[in-house]
Order: C-alpha cells, then sequence, then structure tokens
C-alpha cells in the first residue's frame, strides 16, 4: 500500500490594517511573514512545532533564502489563500514554494529555504539533518 500525496498544504490569511501602507496596499514585507506563518501552520498541522526537543538538542529552521514575486496588489481586509509546497527536500534543508491567491487570482508567489540547525551549540546554529519524522510527514507535500 502506498501512502497518499497530499501535495500542498492550505491556509488562510485576512489582510490586517497593520499589514499595509499608508495607501492601504499590503506592504511588500508583509508576505515574507505570511509565508513563515503558513509553514508553521503546516508543522503544526503534521505535530511538530519549528523549534523543539530533538536527540537532547533544541533544533529550529534559520532562513537561508527567501523570494517573493508579486503581480497585483493585496489590500485591507482581502482574504488570502496561501498554498505552501516542498519544493526542495535536502538532508539538512527544506525549500517551500508559497502562491497566493485571491478569490482564485495568483496575486503573489514566493519562495524560502530553511536549515535545520542544532540552536544549542556551543558556536552557534549548526545544521544537522533533518529528523526522520518531520522529513518523512513532508513527503506529503512534495511537488
Amino acid at each position: 500500500m502506498t501512502a497518499e500525496v497530499i501535495s500542498e498544504f492550505r491556509t488562510q490569511r485576512r489582510v490586517e490594517f497593520a499589514d499595509t501602507d499608508l495607501a492601504g496596499i499590503v506592504h511588500f514585507s508583509r508576505f515574507f511573514v505570511f509565508m513563515e506563518t503558513a509553514e508553521h501552520e503546516l508543522l503544526r498541522s503534521l505535530g511538530h512545532e519549528v523549534h523543539r526537543r530533538w536527540q537532547g538538542h533544541e533544533i529550529g529552521w534559520p532562513r537561508v533564502n527567501a523570494t517573493c514575486r508579486y503581480s497585483t496588489a493585496a489590500r485591507f481586509a482581502d482574504v488570502l489563500d496561501i498554498v505552501v509546497r516542498v519544493v526542495r527536500k535536502g538532508e539538512r534543508s527544506m525549500t517551500y514554494g508559497f502562491e497566493f491567491e485571491r478569490e482564485g487570482e495568483t496575486i503573489a508567489v514566493g519562495e524560502t529555504t530553511a536549515v535545520c540547525c542544532r540552536l544549542d551549540d556551543p558556536g552557534g546554529p549548526r545544521s544537522t539533518p533533518i529528523p526522520a519524522d518531520i522529513a518523512d510527514r513532508l513527503e506529503e507535500y512534495s511537488e
């Protein structure tokens, strides 16, 4: 029996006043917050948190790359559908793809790459292999 491949995680975000600039348009930087929040929601849906104890160490996911391309503006009170996919799963890093939709229209696409790190290493964050329980569950969201 093969595991069901879900291929995408969906969540929604209502644009708050604090997300906008003086023109009432979502400030470009907020899309990065929206991507991070959607990633955290994906991990929580799998029973994990972005920071956790693993094999006696505190692990987390610092970003090493983030991009976003905008095709039209989002405004105060818009409800955005956010689609998250795993674009690439390496031994120590994950690249997520994001698509922002409003009423079925794509308004922005983004991508982030996060590295699984031990956060309590005396020399600072140090990359570590992604725990198998997380890696296996994220496989469901691979493109």
